[in-house]
């Protein structure tokens, strides 16, 4: 799992049609290093712009979805508490 902040939303005029009907947003991953790394993630729980939060890679990213044949190698599975500092 990895923190990251919700920068931006994706849109894609063409995808194949399993991703029909998922939100795709850019995170920019939460880290101490001055390289800011960018990942294109799946959210399916209404996170926005500026959201810090918690997203899994990989293909633990595919596990939060019925179909699990989904091409997504990343999904936001929580939003980071505002009062909570790291």
């Amino acid at each position: 799992m990895l923190a990251a902040r919700l920068v931006g939303n994706i849109w894609a005029t063409r995808k194949i049609n399993s991703l029909n009907g998922l939100k795709f947003m850019l995170a920019e991953v939460i880290n101490n290093q001055e390289e800011k790394q960018r990942l294109i993630v799946a959210d399916t729980i209404g996170a926005g712009i500026g959201d810090r939060v918690i997203i899994c890679t990989g293909s633990s990213a595919k596990l939060i979805f019925e179909e699990r044949a989904m091409p997504v190698d990343a999904a936001v599975i929580g939003i980071i508490d505002e009062d909570c500092h790291f």
